[in-house]
């Protein structure tokens, strides 16, 4: 218990005296002491202090020989400390301001990634998005070279997949509050506008599920027509997914659609 209580004390003390020392290193009016200490935190991972030396000595050492190190270190401290935002900003000016550097593609890269980290959730506007898949194809323009390259096509893959899944559920929540006509609508522009999504197989089911609501709870003059144009739906998705998890539930509309196709057609020849 002893030995347990000394432990956590020394730990403490440590950590007391190490943060004593980066409160004196930050008054210290000597650049290369701070510069020094920075890469000192910054080889350790301490990012967050890192980052604070590095934006204390950046503007003395702009036009010097270590500006390009102090820029990049900087951006990727603030980067490492989730202040993606600003990383973004710095990795894109150390690409401006240092076009010739052997770091040049890595900091693009880089700059780029910031901007997908600010990518929200998709539930949420999704501005940060667009912008972060206009950053990584900058990249990938101008930079058909890089190591970087597969990464950086794989991040625009997965934020237009999550566009595509926010756009999908939007047109799916008009099928949920049974609006079917707005669904049919929004659903068909959905097809439409992403013909390799991997929401395609739902997007149909969900589309022939709203032409089957409609259809049947028609009136006479607009039911077979509608009845027929489910019959559409049902055989493109059964055709492009012949193995369809909607299966069941598809095959069951069709009966239905049928059997109230044979029954306009008996009452209309009667």
């Amino acid at each position: 218990m002893h030995i347990k209580k000394y432990f956590y004390l020394f730990i403490i003390l440590i950590s007391f005296g190490s943060c004593n020392e980066f409160q004196r290193v930050l008054k210290n009016e000597d650049i290369k002491v701070k510069y020094d200490a920075a890469e000192k935190y910054y080889d350790n991972q301490e990012f967050r202090r890192a980052s604070r030396l590095f934006e204390q000595i950046l503007p003395k050492y702009r036009g010097k020989p270590q500006a390009e190190r102090v820029t990049f270190f900087y951006a990727n401290s603030l980067l490492n400390t989730k202040k993606y935002i600003d990383a973004g900003y710095q990795f894109e000016s150390f690409v401006k301001a240092y076009p010739m550097s052997q770091k040049v593609d890595e900091a693009a890269f880089l700059g780029s990634y910031s901007y997908y980290k600010t990518s929200p959730r998709y539930s949420l506007d999704q501005k940060e998005t667009l912008t972060a898949i206009e950053k990584l194809q900058d990249f990938i323009n101008n930079y058909p070279d890089s190591e970087k390259m597969s990464d950086a096509n794989d991040l625009v893959q997965e934020l237009r997949i999550k566009l595509e899944f926010k756009a999908f559920e939007i047109a799916k929540q008009f099928n949920t509050i049974r609006d079917y006509k707005s669904a049919i609508i929004v659903l068909d522009d959905f097809i439409s506008d992403y013909p390799g999504t991997p929401y395609r197989e739902d997007a149909l089911f969900y589309l022939l599920d709203s032409s089957y609501e409609l259809a049947i709870n028609s009136i006479d003059e607009k039911k077979l027509e509608r009845l027929n144009n489910t019959k559409k739906i049902h055989s493109e998705l059964i055709n492009t997914y012949p193995k369809t998890k909607y299966i069941d539930r598809s095959n069951k509309m069709l009966e239905t659609i049928e059997k109230e196709i044979t029954i306009f057609a008996k009452n209309s020849t009667e």
